[in-house]
């Protein structure tokens, strides 16, 4: 069977054109298949939509959440009611277009256990754009797992990959990342991202940078070698100050007079400890909500799983 996982949150204007979409290119699949929507919270008529669908057609499947969880957290779900041999990622808003789908089916029929896609050009305003392309880039020269870069969510990942997201239970989740670190054999598709369907982008500036924190914080150490680096940095440059004030007080006749360089010498010192403390602030906020140990998200309720 194949699984395709579409998270869904207040997508109610482009649900028909998904599914029309999706039944014509599953109709080429030469085995059994299911479409399980994750209704993460929707605040629209999306719910009422996707029950409607799977009363005309049962292989389309609904978990709606309790609340708005996140779209990370709405795709494990969604892995973990998956049950296919290949198990397909993809958004709902129709910027992953479903017509690529039998070519990631070609290339896990040649032996890839994963096959991810790479945006090869985004249908969006230049400004984020700019942004995505500098934070794939950033992650990728971060990360201590060669995460391929502007490769997103979209993705078919065979059932053994499935099995050990299963077991990576961790609360700040980038699926891409869990993604290259569960290793197996990995391969690419380019394709043009299409623009949305319809409706504006649920994806909050915010909970993009918060997206890209998870991503470089999860996958990196380099933010707190960075602070010890610029930590050390300091110390040595006030040594060496220090040294420099004492030598020209007793060799030479120049005084150092003035407070405003004190002033700035200690705003200087003062932002560089709260920058380490900060950095040092997400490891432990990140810590703290593992061990709270509280489940990834609460199903409201299931049909047709």
């Amino acid at each position: 069977m194949y699984s395709i996982i579409i998270p869904i949150f207040n997508e109610h204007n482009t649900l028909a054109e998904l599914h029309d979409r999706l039944v014509k290119v599953a109709a080429s699949f030469d085995r059994p298949w299911e479409v399980i929507f994750i209704d993460d919270g929707s605040r629209d008529e999306s719910f009422t939509m996707l029950k409607s669908i799977h009363e005309r057609d049962p292989r389309f499947k609904v978990v709606r959440l309790s609340r708005n969880f996140g779209h990370q957290v709405a795709i494990s779900a969604g892995l973990d009611m998956a049950s296919g041999d290949a198990v397909i990622l993809m958004d709902g808003d129709l910027q992953d277009p479903p017509e690529l789908l039998p070519e990631l089916i070609a290339r896990w029929k040649e032996g890839f256990d994963v096959v991810y896609t790479v945006k090869r050009s985004r249908q969006e305003p230049r400004l984020k754009r700019a942004a995505f392309m500098a934070f794939y880039r950033i992650l990728h020269a971060l990360s201590t797992i060669k995460i391929p870069m502007d490769a997103g969510n979209f993705s078919l990942m065979d059932k053994k990959v499935v099995t050990v997201f299963h077991e990576m239970p961790e609360r700040n989740r980038y699926i891409s990342g869990m993604r290259a670190w569960a290793g197996f054999r990995q391969t690419g598709v380019t394709f043009d991202r299409e623009p949305r369907f319809a409706g504006k982008p649920q994806m909050s500036l915010r909970r993009l940078i918060e997206l890209a924190l998870d991503g470089i914080f999860s996958f990196s150490n380099v933010p707190l070698r960075m602070a010890v680096y610029l930590g050390l940095f300091v110390a040595l440059a006030s040594f060496a100050g220090g040294l420099y004030v004492l030598y020209a007080k007793l060799f030479t006749d120049k005084a150092l007079l003035g407070w405003s360089s004190t002033i700035l010498s200690v705003l200087f010192v003062g932002g560089m400890i709260l920058l380490t403390l900060g950095v040092i602030g997400e490891y432990i906020s990140r810590i703290y909500e593992e061990v709270k140990n509280r489940p990834l998200y609460v199903i409201r309720e299931k049909i047709g799983l």
